[in-house]
């Protein structure tokens, strides 16, 4: 398996390098130090922010150079807008955040939507059925700022009007340390992390319902639920048992390719709850031109995406035993 993975990795060290050069080059379309330091910006202002970020070295100097910072995973420099804080220290403060919130999101999807999905297809064609199928397309055709408008009012600012803050569990916006850090206390994560997961479930359950409710349909036709029933065997063992085991290649796909875009998905959470993750850091430098945490930001998810593509096909062999990693 080791020797998989150490494959996969060489075979997308070119995906990488050709993310990282196409990044680069979309930033560079218009000058990032013009940009951030504006019109009124003096000539030698200029010239020595640019001589800092080796921005007036030519491109293909720029791309070693940083190359080489990303393989030994120094992102020492400074960002522009938080003067004197590396960008190291923002992503390290960023990232425990963004997991608190897209961690459990995608667990409690991936669960919800497969028992859903399951309950589904044992009662293929009657009401459950197809009440669960409405609202799980209403779940999906609604707008995800549009949940996240509705949550934020409705599930903490209006309740907190009525009952007052100190009687209702969740916040409006913000975010204190759960798990680690100064304060660290596990009720934070009710007050500041539990109303953006459910708002983010809601979205994801529509959406994997009708996907796991498919791959459940699809499976009861293969010719081993066939030889099930011939068998005597019920049909909630077939469906519960035989079923969701032969499911799993579908579902880790489904989980897998879900997760980059959960985490892409929790920039707009983080920002309209203030919670400093990833998807805050990035819009919140965009906004400011912040070149340098732009940079690690997109360097760091691109790295996100591949990693979860070898980790999919690392999952189908351990779940089944057909799938072997050669």
């Amino acid at each position: 398996m080791w020797s998989f993975i150490v494959r996969k990795l060489i075979y997308n060290i070119p995906v990488y390098l050709g993310i990282v050069l196409l990044m680069m080059l979309a930033l560079r379309v218009r000058d990032p130090v013009y940009s951030y330091l504006g019109k009124n910006a003096s000539q030698e202002q200029i010239d020595r922010l640019s001589e800092n970020m080796g921005l007036s070295d030519p491109f293909v100097i720029q791309y070693v150079k940083y190359m080489g910072r990303v393989v030994t995973l120094d992102f020492s420099e400074e960002s522009w807008f938080q003067q004197g804080t590396p960008v190291g220290e923002i992503l390290t403060r960023s990232i425990p955040p963004s997991l608190s919130i897209t961690v459990p999101t995608l667990g409690l999807s991936a669960l919800c939507g497969v028992c859903i999905a399951l309950v589904s297809s044992y009662f293929r064609g009657r009401a459950v059925d197809r009440t669960l199928m409405v609202l799980a397309v209403i779940g999906m055709s609604v707008s995800y700022l549009v949940y996240i408008i509705f949550g934020q009012f409705f599930g903490a600012f209006l309740p907190r009007q009525e009952v007052g803050p100190e009687n209702w569990p969740f916040a409006i916006e913000g975010y204190e340390p759960w798990l680690f850090g100064e304060g660290a206390h596990p009720m934070n994560w009710v007050t500041y992390c539990m109303l953006p997961v459910l708002i983010g479930l809601v979205v994801a359950v529509g959406y994997d319902t009708r996907f796991y409710r498919a791959v459940m349909v699809e499976e009861s036709t293969k010719d081993y639920i066939t030889t099930a029933m011939a068998k005597g065997a019920g049909k909630r063992k077939i469906i519960f048992v035989h079923m969701l085991k032969n499911a799993m290649i579908p579902i880790i796909t489904r989980i897998m390719a879900t997760l980059p875009f959960l985490i892409t998905g929790a920039v707009l959470v983080e920002y309209y709850f203030r919670i400093p993750g990833m998807g805050f850091q990035l819009i919140f430098a965009i906004q400011n031109n912040d070149f340098p945490v732009i940079q690690a930001l997109v360097v760091v998810l691109a790295a996100i995406f591949i990693l979860t593509v070898i980790l999919t096909d690392v999952l189908y062999a351990l779940v089944d035993p057909r799938v072997r990693l050669s």
